[in-house]
């Protein structure tokens, strides 16, 4: 599979946005995409009893909209809590062996040329009682990119989050700073440059052109 899988410093710091951006530019240059959220907490609920991911639906129609059934979210869980605390509400566990087989069905059934899986929350949010973010992440054997806040205090986030990633051993594809309309655009710009006097990596900008993730294509 060629790909990224997409973490974050912390929870909504943008990476839906982030994933789905960089799926919509893959297809506006020709390419072939599957966008995959395996689980997603705080979901709501239909009128049958069942639970909608709001962000799986983004990931969903960003990639094309042909994904379905399992391919569009394994995991809709009700408690808006980290994916092994809202499971065992749910009453359910979370089979990171299920999770890399559907991605791997998915990316194979649409001949991707663009696997994209989100995380949830950040690198050691827990997802079952042993394994964390980083097993997964190491599991489906994706570079990693770590979507950050462009804003106050991201620069120790975001630091912090590289640092983890790395000594766990996995390939670090780069990082991307979610700028938000209401983000001192200076200071984003300042925080980008100090994560990039301590790191030799790649640190991307996004606000509104998705152009901006061309080098990770």
């Amino acid at each position: 599979m060629i790909g990224y899988f997409v973490t974050g410093t912390d929870t909504n710091v943008g990476k839906t946005y982030v994933t789905c951006a960089l799926a919509r530019r893959a297809r506006e240059l020709g390419r072939r995409v599957f966008a995959f959220k395996p689980f997603e907490s705080g979901c709501a609920q239909r009128a049958d009893g069942s639970y909608v991911g709001a962000d799986q639906a983004l990931l969903v129609e960003a990639a094309g909209g042909w994904q379905r059934g399992t391919l569009a979210g394994l995991y809709q869980l009700a408690l808006p809590a980290a994916p092994l605390v809202a499971a065992e509400a749910a009453g359910t566990t979370i089979d990171l062996d299920r999770i890399v087989e559907t991605v791997r069905l998915g990316a194979g059934e649409s001949r991707a040329e663009l696997t994209l899986v989100e995380g949830a929350g950040g690198w050691r949010v827990p997802l079952t009682a042993t394994d964390d973010t980083s097993s997964l992440a190491r599991a489906l054997s994706l570079p990693v990119l770590i979507v950050a806040r462009a804003g106050l205090g991201t620069i120790n986030h975001t630091l912090l989050s590289i640092e983890a990633v790395e000594r766990d051993g996995l390939p670090l594809a780069a990082v991307v700073f979610s700028r938000r309309p209401d983000d001192n655009v200076s200071g984003a710009l300042r925080n980008r440059d100090e994560v990039l006097r301590r790191w030799s990596g790649a640190v991307l900008m996004l606000r509104a052109d998705p152009a901006a993730l061309d080098p990770l294509l």
